[in-house]
């Protein structure tokens, strides 16, 4: 490990380009190729602090292995209270015998079943495969059944890998149910490499449709489930729900997933990738160097530090903070109300917003928030500084109505443009201007120009998309560097992720430790994500 890093440290990127990272057979990224930098490759979950001065290097294209995490550290500046940063990784797959059974029917069109394709090698990428370790089985589906490789097939991940490029689809009908019978009676059995069933070890197979099926499956996932086999049911565009409920273990919540279509299945990988992944409590075990306080986070541990201190650049020991009385913010949500957002997770919404103005000091000289929903059209729920405390604002978000309509966000952010950050509406000239946009859906109208006006005045824009948001929309929404100003997450689930990322860069005095209010809400953003999702 100490030879890695020092190999690492004499490697250096140029200034503000992540290292380009390529994966190593079931291990940690590789180095980068002689005289390549990846500048557009996976991005870190986790929001790196930059200095207000500039004076370190950005490293906010890496993923979370061990080394690197590290490495991350050497070269991160702390900020009073910012979330801590990763300092240990230690996250293996339990062995599994896991077998993918994939819906091949005549309506999975061939490009949409590469997609599929790419989602099983992602997942298989994930996990330690071998003998002794994870197992991977595919079933392809249609009319009939076709066992493309078994549990015993293939023992290294590179095996399974060009495997699954082989795979063709059937093209034609939709037999699920006997697809899982196949998968109890021949999949999961001992001939065909399947382990006795013990706690040691799992049994899980993710089924993928996009359709009703021809036969029944309540009874045979049933079945399936009575013999110990934890099944993922994730269903695509016009799917049945009520089947895929059918065939899913409980908790329904866990096990099943919705995309609205293939083009966009890739999303769910991460969520696979932890569900196999068993981490040790570092923290519980004091194997950790953390000088003031240690969280546990999956895969990792990271360093914290107490209230009025600051994380070091080395990510483990603190100092103390020379004071400050908060700085102030004009802070702006706009809010999705269309139709797909459904009342249930449009309430998650309020919960989340409400969650984030505790973290925030809240006063006539601090922060300020506004709050605006769209739909079909523009309403605005309470301009900036009209409650001057937690409590009116609180009350104001749980009170407001969920419009139900259409996603016209380009004229939602003209509206942030012309109204909500005017001085008539409660804006304080020279303060920083932040604005949250978040949807679940492509925009019904033009947001180009809207977008870029924003940022051209210097608000600074974060776009967090969920479910079936388009990627291109949250980016053109997005502040540069755009990376770490928009997120997308599959599902409430997983948007954890973006909390860690959702961390804003707006301090603008020398001395961080004196943007509090800001400071506050870094903090505290996974711990009230963490909390949503319960």
């Amino acid at each position: 490990v100490q030879y890695f890093l020092l190999v690492l440290l004499a490697c250096p990127s140029p200034l503000g380009a992540p290292p380009a990272l390529h994966t190593c057979q079931g291990l940690a990224p590789c180095l980068p190729e002689e005289g390549h930098v990846n500048t557009s490759g996976p991005r870190l979950l986790l929001a790196t602090l930059h200095p207000a001065s500039g004076s370190s290097a950005a490293m906010d294209g890496i993923v979370s292995a061990s080394l690197l995490s590290l490495l991350l550290l050497l070269q991160s500046y702390g900020v009073c209270g910012a979330p801590p940063q990763p300092r240990g990784t230690l996250c293996r797959t339990k062995p599994t015998d896991l077998v993918f059974i994939i819906d091949s029917s005549r309506s999975v069109r061939p490009q949409e079943f590469e997609k599929v394709k790419i989602f099983m090698s992602q997942v298989i990428e994930g996990l330690d495969v071998g003998p002794n370790s994870t197992r991977v089985g595919v079933i392809n589906y249609a009319s009939s059944v076709k066992n493309e490789f078994s549990l015993k097939t293939y023992q290294t991940k590179a095996g399974l890998l060009q495997a699954v490029r082989r795979i063709e689809p059937l093209s034609t009908g939709t037999m699920t149910g006997l697809a899982i019978q196949f998968a109890i009676s021949r999949a999961f059995s001992d001939s065909e490499g399947a382990r006795v069933r013990s706690p040691n070890f799992n049994k899980v197979a993710i089924v993928v449709t996009d359709g009703r099926p021809q036969d029944g499956v309540q009874d045979v996932a049933a079945r399936a489930r009575a013999a110990g086999i934890e099944i993922f049911a994730i269903g695509v565009g016009r799917v049945d729900m009520h089947t895929l409920r059918q065939i899913a273990s409980q908790p329904l919540d866990d096990h099943v997933d919705y995309v609205e279509s293939y083009s966009v299945i890739e999303k769910l990988t991460h969520k696979f990738q932890e569900a196999f992944c068993v981490v040790s409590d570092l923290c519980a075990t004091g194997d950790h160097d953390c000088e003031q306080i240690c969280v546990s986070t999956p895969g990792a541990y990271k360093c914290a530090c107490k209230d009025g201190f600051t994380l070091n650049s080395d990510g483990k020991t603190c100092s103390a903070c020379s004071g400050g009385s908060g700085s102030a913010l004009d802070l702006v949500f706009l809010i999705d109300g269309s139709k797909s957002v459904r009342p249930e997770n449009f309430e998650l919404v309020k919960k989340f917003i409400n969650q984030i103005v505790d973290s925030l000091e809240v006063s006539e000289k601090q922060a300020q928030v506004g709050l605006v929903q769209y739909s079909s059209s523009v309403r605005q729920e309470f301009p900036l500084g009209q409650f001057k405390n937690k409590k009116d604002i609180k009350a104001a978000v749980k009170k407001m109505a969920y419009m139900e309509k259409g996603t016209m966000t380009g004229q939602a952010l003209k509206y942030l443009i012309d109204s909500s950050f005017s001085i008539i509406n409660g804006a304080r000239p020279g303060v920083p201007k932040v604005g949250i946009v978040f949807t679940d859906g492509r925009s019904q109208d033009y947001i180009t120009d809207a977008a870029k006006k924003a940022k051209d005045l210097g608000f600074r824009m974060f776009a967090v998309g969920v479910g079936n948001a388009v990627e291109d929309e949250l980016r053109e929404i997005a502040s540069e560097p755009v990376a770490e100003h928009y997120f997308y997450t599959a599902d409430f689930r997983t948007i954890s992720k973006i909390g860690k990322k959702l961390q804003m860069k707006i301090c603008i005095e020398e001395d961080p430790c004196e943007c509090k209010s800001i400071v506050k809400f870094q903090t505290k953003v996974e711990d009230l994500i963490n909390s949503l999702q319960q």
